[in-house]
């Protein structure tokens, strides 16, 4: 009995870090996809307009059967103001910051620059919240940037000054993300991811929407077929399916573990934008990413006073994970 129950922790641990390692690959395909959508002559505000459009319905399909499975408090319209403006800085601006520095630098450069992402939380933490950090989170700070920094000689080498725009506005974007994850700490252990989410990315479609119309009212409807075939993918392969595994992850093996698992998405990124959109592989681009991976482990490990065990048996209840973008 005892070894049969084991071994259904064990399933359990090992499906934990392979629909972790899944969604991070699935979430860093939407660089790529961006990327053969910008070929098709499409704008940043038209992409994204149409990514969260087609993303809403299955966001609220989730919400829908989350609502059945588990009774929900109402929201004060406190709560859904916050919401409001948690959807504008870390699903729309966040995104569209990306969209836009996609333009000039290689996808591998912006995954990296994303991965960066809890460093950012580091910094504000300090220099905000006026919280502490250690020697080794600053040393993992200091390697994390240089290694990105060292991919970025890369893309100067290629495209020149653009390059310098496009990291900057991927890191505005990064900023914006941790921004949002700081401000939804308190909000995800009250009200439950789900309705984060789904909340924040309902908003986030309304500000989609109405950028796209001051751009180009009929745009949305202007597009060729590969436009909405690219960014149907986004919408559902690269965004909602992807939230859903690293959800379903964080509950079964814990965040600590989703996050050494997402090293799989910078690395994933380069090879597909390898295989795919033809940008080349260096061993400069190799040595920078492995900075900052290693960077990122530290301060994973660092953060984590404790793993969690395969053999935990907390139930698989959605409203006990994070949100991600």
């Amino acid at each position: 009995m005892q070894s049969a129950n084991a071994a259904y922790h064990h399933r359990r641990y090992l499906y934990g870090i392979l629909m972790a390692g899944v969604g991070s690959m699935l979430f860093s395909g939407k660089a790529v996809l961006i990327k053969l959508a910008f070929g098709y002559g499409a704008n940043s505000e038209t992409l994204l307009a149409l990514r969260m459009l087609m993303a809403l319905p299955m966001f609220w399909i989730i919400y829908w059967w989350e609502s059945r499975r588990k009774a929900m408090s109402p929201l004060a319209w406190s709560d859904r103001l916050k919401l409001v403006f948690l959807g504008f800085l870390g699903y729309f601006l966040s995104s569209y910051l990306d969209f836009l520095g996609l333009q000039y630098i290689s996808v591998g450069l912006e995954r990296i620059v994303l991965y960066l992402t809890p460093t950012i939380v580091l910094l504000i933490s300090y220099f905000v919240l006026h919280k502490t950090i250690s020697r080794l989170q600053w040393y993992a700070l200091v390697v994390g940037y240089l290694g990105v920094f060292i991919v970025f000689i890369q893309d100067a080498s290629s495209t020149g000054l653009s390059a310098w725009l496009g990291m900057i506005l991927v890191f505005g974007s990064a900023c914006a993300y941790a921004t949002y994850m700081i401000g939804s700490g308190e909000m995800v252990q009250r009200i439950g991811s789900v309705r984060l989410v789904v909340y924040a990315s309902t908003a986030s479609a309304f500000f989609s929407l109405i950028q796209s119309s001051f751009y180009n009212p009929s745009a949305i409807f202007e597009q060729t077929q590969a436009i909405y075939w690219l960014s149907l993918l986004n919408a559902g392969l690269c965004t909602v399916i992807p939230m859903l595994l690293i959800m379903v992850a964080i509950n079964r093996i814990g965040s600590p573990l989703v996050a050494q698992a997402g090293i799989l998405g910078p690395v994933s990124t380069i090879f597909m934008g390898y295989f795919i959109l033809s940008e080349p592989i260096t061993w400069i681009q190799i040595s920078g990413m492995t900075l900052v991976i290693a960077a990122m482990w530290l301060l994973v490990r660092k953060d984590s006073p404790r793993k969690k065990s395969p053999n935990s048996s907390e139930p698989d209840d959605l409203d006990k994970t994070e949100p991600l973008n």
